[in-house]
Formats: C-alpha cells, structure tokens, sequence
C-alpha cells in the first residue's frame, strides 16, 4: 500500500529524471557549437562560473576556448563573443542575426516578454520602438527643452548639495534623485520634489532591483531560475521591489488615464494611451495596457539606473585622481566660468572634460557583460552553427579593455580619448551602453546629462573626501548584470 511518502518520493524520483533527461537532451544535441568547459548535468557549467564573480569567470574562460566559446546556463547553452572585432559583429555587422534580447530569468518573471527593452518578439519590440523614439524626441529627447531640464535638475542639486554645508553625506541619495527627475518628466511629465517619499521608495526599489540581480544570488538566479525564484531571503526581496516597481506604474498611469487630453499630450504616458485608443481595433497592435506598463517601466528604470550610477562612480574617481579633478576645474572656468549654467554646445571646447567623462564610462565599464542577445534564425558564425533563440552574450567589457583599441585598457586615463594635441579623440570601440539597431534608447540623454550634470558640480563645489586618494577603493562592490561602486560620503566645499 502506498503511503504519502511513497508517493512524494515518486514525485521526487520523476522529476529528477526529468530534469536529467532536460539536461542531457540539450547536451546530446551540441552539435556544431563553438568550444567551451564540459557541461555536467542538472549543474551545466556552474562549477566553472563562480558566485559573484561570473564576469571574471567568463573573461577566464575566454583565455583557453577563445573568442566565442559556449557555456550552459539552466540547460541551455549560451554563446560568450568577447573582443572588439567580435562583439561588433553581434551589435553591428550580423546585428539582424543577433536582435532578439536574451533570457535575464530575474527582470523576465516579471515582463513576461512584454514592453520595449525585454522582448524577443520582434515585431512587438519594432512597433514600440518606433513609436517610443518619435514620443520621446516629441517630449524632449533630442530637443532642446531637454537641455533646459537637464539644466533645471542640475541647478536643483546644486542647491542640494550646498544645503549640506560641507557635512560628510552619501552622493548617491541626491544623485539618484537628480536623474530620476529628468526621466521622470519625459515619461509622466513633471518633475517631483526631492523629500517625496514615494520617489524615495521607488529609488530604493530600483537600488534594491538592480543589486541583487547583479549579486551572486542574482547570478544563481540566472544559472538555475526553476529553483531560485522559490527560495525565500535576499532574492525575494529583489524580486519583491520588481513587483513594486510594476504597481507603481500602474497607478501612475490610472492617474494618466483619468486626466487625458487626447488633444494636448503631456508626455510618454499619455501619447501611448492615445495610440491604443487608435489602434484598438488592430489585432496586431502591441498598443495595450501590459505595454505601456511594462516598457514605461523598462524606461524609467534604464534612464534612472545608468545615469545616476555613472554619476556616482565620477565623483569617486575624480577624488581618487585630483590631478585630473584640478584639470577640469582649469576647463570649466576657462569655458564656463562660474556665472552660468553649463550647456551642451561647451562640450566641444572642453576636450579634455569630454574626455574624461568618457573614460569615467569606459573604465567603469556599467554593464560588462552586455544584457543578452538572442539569435533570430539558424545561423553560421565564424564557423559554427548556431540554433534560433540561442542566448548570447556580448562581452561588453573586453571590449572596453580591449587592448587593440585602448592604449591604457586596464588603468584610468583619459589620454584613452585625447590624440597628441591634447583634442578629442573618438573611438568606435567606445560603446558602454551597447550599439547598432538596440542600443540603449536613452543614450544620447545620458551623454547630455553626465555633462551638464557633471559640469555643474564641479562649477560649483570642490570634492572632498575623509580618506586620501590612495586609501579610495573604485572596484565595483558588486559585479555582475552591472557594476555597481562601493557606497562612499564625501563634502562638497563650495569655490
């Protein structure tokens, strides 16, 4: 007679000969795939990917196997390009073989393949896309009142920064809410005041989000996602602020909704409730609720997380390089002085401050790994064959390290982006936020923000940290989906 404990290991016992066979299935069918470690199964290459430091892992194994070379991730193999000339051909020579975005198991519980940045469905991300660059060029990006936001935040945080009076405080808190407020403006259309606690929560929800998925957890979220969403701890905690986050956009939009003026859009919001009212009888239409919310958020989020954390990172590494500090306070005053707002068009005067921003973003490399691509048919690379829907990795960071293409790769130097006169100096291995048809939708916003951002600051405030440069630690204290600084307080004493 079976008893419920038979009858649980039953259960047991077929579903480990499932998973096995899952496993094996997908490790007898390798084929014709590039090199790379012996899967095991139900563990695939874990043994090789160590928690926490899966990017040095990869880079690691790129030595012995090459180039491209293929792992195995929840039974799935998963194909790793590293290297310029490689890493190009993904974005940008084959980049129609590579569009689709790849399987991130931590942010896809939640989209379920919905809104414009976390889809593999390639005609709902061509509508989206589409129609997200013409609103969001309609609303500011690209124009020139984005500039007069940008220079609005700038001087509010400004103004924040005096308030402290040269106390020790951690930047992070106003930085994030520096940028929050510009992305904020374009895609519900006002700005919110820094001591709102909604925003505080969002911000930290957004914090919260992006750490544990580039955390070790978040790492073993993406190697075994079947097991990990169940654990309770740390990773429900993430998983919890995504949940958040996607409530807090749906009440955001019920407000939209409730105020609508189809003759007078106000922002992103608003110009996407009126495309769905237009094409609601269109049944291939991807204008509906789930992707507003869900590419609404994706935006925010993205515009939020890569601006505020490169700012936070630049006020690090200019205190842990004074010398380099002093030379863009020298620029700033020769340029700017001290009575205006900085504005978009000094930057082509300021090459050596161009440059430096653009080195801050290179040596922090913000997204090493590159978020996934996927293949979009059978394909044929550099030899090997290589199924549909098969995830990719492009190494953003070994290109950014790339030895071939930076004369100090591994160091902080802004001569990376000066030529022998001392002027700006482009590099097409320059690419942070990725490149091609699928680059970041913001990037052009993020450059104009560092900048007048960035500039503002420093205009106004010399940097002042309790420790000395040598003793300031600029690794990333979590490296992973991104790399995020350590958290550090400094002064801001006024020039």
């Amino acid at each position: 007679m079976f008893t419920s404990e038979h009858v649980s290991l039953l259960l047991t016992a077929m579903a480990s000969c499932l998973i096995l066979y899952r496993s094996l299935k997908h490790f007898w069918r390798k084929g014709n795939l590039p090199p790379g470690p012996t899967p095991l199964p139900l563990l695939g290459n874990f043994l090789q990917l160590r928690k926490g430091d899966i990017v040095k892992s990869l880079l690691r194994l790129s030595e012995k196997y090459g180039e491209v070379f293929t792992i195995y991730l929840d039974f799935q193999p998963v194909i790793v390009v590293t290297g310029y000339k490689s890493v190009r051909e993904v974005y940008v020579d084959r980049g129609d073989d590579f569009l689709a975005r790849g399987d991130l198991p931590f942010f896809d519980l939640y989209y379920k393949n919905y809104g414009i940045a976390f889809t593999s469905n390639m005609d709902r991300w061509r509508q989206l896309r589409r129609f997200s660059l013409s609103t969001m060029r309609d609303f500011g990006l690209g124009k020139r009142n984005i500039e007069d936001r940008i220079q609005e935040e700038a001087v509010c945080l400004v103004a924040e920064f005096r308030k402290t009076k040269e106390s020790l405080v951690e930047p992070r808190h106003f930085i994030n809410k520096a940028a929050c407020n510009v992305v904020f403006s374009i895609m519900f259309g006002h700005r919110q005041d820094y001591e709102d606690a909604e925003i505080q929560d969002v911000l930290s929800a957004i914090s919260t989000a992006i750490s544990t998925a580039s955390s070790g957890w978040g790492q073993l979220f993406t190697m075994f996602p079947w097991v990990m969403q169940f654990l309770p701890g740390t990773l429900q905690k993430g998983l919890n602020c995504m949940q958040n986050l996607l409530q807090f956009v749906e009440k955001r939009v019920e407000v939209n909704k409730k105020t609508l003026d189809e003759n007078n859009p106000r922002n992103y919001v608003d110009a996407f409730l009126i495309k769905m009212k237009k094409e609601k009888l269109n049944p291939k239409s991807e204008f509906h609720l789930t992707n507003l919310v869900n590419s609404t958020l994706q935006i925010f989020f993205a515009g939020v997380d890569t601006t505020s954390s490169t700012l936070n990172y630049s006020l690090l590494i200019l205190m842990k390089y004074p010398d380099v500090l002093a030379k863009v306070h020298k620029e700033i005053d020769k340029v700017i002085g001290r009575d205006r707002c900085p504005n978009i068009d000094d930057r082509s005067q300021m090459p050596f401050t161009d440059a430096v921003i653009h080195e801050i973003q290179r040596f922090i490399d913000l997204v090493p790994m590159g978020i996934p691509r996927k293949t979009t048919r059978d394909i044929t690379y550099r030899g090997y064959s290589i199924p549909m829907n098969t995830n990719v990795y492009p190494m953003i960071t070994s290109v950014l390290k790339d030895p071939t293409c930076f004369l100090y790769p591994n160091e902080f130097n802004p001569k990376n982006f000066l030529d022998e006169n001392g002027q700006f100096k482009k590099n097409d291995a320059f690419i942070p936020l990725a490149a091609g048809k699928r680059i970041c939708l913001g990037e052009g916003l993020v450059r104009m923000e560092l900048f007048i951002v960035l500039s503002s600051i420093l205009q106004n405030f010399n940097l002042k940290s309790p420790v000395s440069p040598e003793d300031l630690d600029i690794t990333p204290d979590i490296s992973g989906l991104t790399n995020i600084p350590k958290f550090y307080k400094m002064a801001f004493t006024p020039r």
